[in-house]
């Protein structure tokens, strides 16, 4: 990761077996200024598809891509809980299958709370957007159909190719991210009212009270950008002989040195705050 001469997170190793852990300007770890989130985040490495597994991969998310820029247009609240419905599968499917052949194989593995963690995350962001975004019948028809599809899908995918799965899911990230940084200028022009956060979005992350839609933006984006660099980085080890990943910061990834915030934290959700006004 960065030194932290150039940003005030901490992220080594060494900083990590706390529990009052705090950056260089005082904040306790595991905090984000909102304003870090809007400035560092909007653009992001692109996983270079390599073999021709990352290829599939990528065409495979581009495809649904264009299918969802067709459906939704520019109804973004809507698409955010397509797509917040999607995405909250693959973590769940990744730790379901690692964790029965943990069980069956009398062995652990680091691969189940990443994932699982991921599953919950998404589904935290599911439960936001539907705040926010009032769903008719037919998109409830369009989700039920969606979801079940994709989990059955999803599930074959992962037991055959666990390497493709993680891949697309860094793609899809990877989407996701364009999406939400796409969300906030229409929230900037005001084609999307910014109405107050939901009370949900409120405790889960920590934020401020006068929290509104745009900062519930700001920290689901961060989310989105960080299970990118985990799926991307999962897809690297099974390529390289299938080892488990050790998050510390991601810091064996090299694209992860592009960012300016660590979120890859053990200490719980996100306490997003606005930076504290110049004395």
């Amino acid at each position: 990761m960065l030194p932290s001469s150039t940003h005030p997170w901490q992220t080594s190793s060494s900083t990590r077996s706390g529990h009052h852990l705090t950056n260089s300007i005082g904040i306790p770890r595991g905090t984000v200024v909102l304003e870090a989130l809007d400035k560092d985040w909007m653009d992001q490495p692109h996983y270079e598809p390599v073999t021709w597994q990352d290829r599939v991969a990528l065409r495979m998310v581009k495809t649904l891509r264009k299918a969802s820029d067709a459906y939704f247009k520019d109804r973004l609240l809507d698409r955010a809980c397509m797509l917040e419905t999607i995405a909250a599968v693959p973590g769940f499917v990744a730790g379901m299958i690692h964790h029965m052949r943990s069980l069956r194989r009398l062995v652990h593995c680091n691969w189940i709370k990443p994932t699982m963690d991921e599953a919950e995350n998404e589904r935290m962001h599911l439960m936001t957007f539907m705040e926010l975004a009032k769903q008719r019948w037919h998109q409830r028809v369009l989700v039920v159909c969606g979801q079940g599809v994709f989990f059955a899908a999803y599930t074959i995918f992962y037991v055959v190719t666990p390497r493709i799965a993680h891949r697309f899911v860094g793609y899809l990230e990877e989407e996701a991210v364009h999406t939400y940084t796409e969300m906030l200028k229409m929230v900037d022009e005001g084609k999307i009212e910014n109405v107050p956060a939901p009370k949900v979005a409120i405790q889960y992350w920590n934020m401020p009270e006068d929290a509104t839609l745009r900062d519930v933006i700001l920290v689901v984006r961060a989310d989105e950008a960080d299970h990118r660099l985990v799926n991307h980085h999962m897809g690297d080890l099974i390529a390289n002989e299938g080892k488990g990943p050790v998050r510390e910061g991601c810091s064996d990834y090299k694209p992860c040195d592009e960012f300016h915030v660590d979120l890859s934290i053990d200490l719980g959700p996100t306490i997003a705050r606005r930076k504290p006004p110049a004395a």
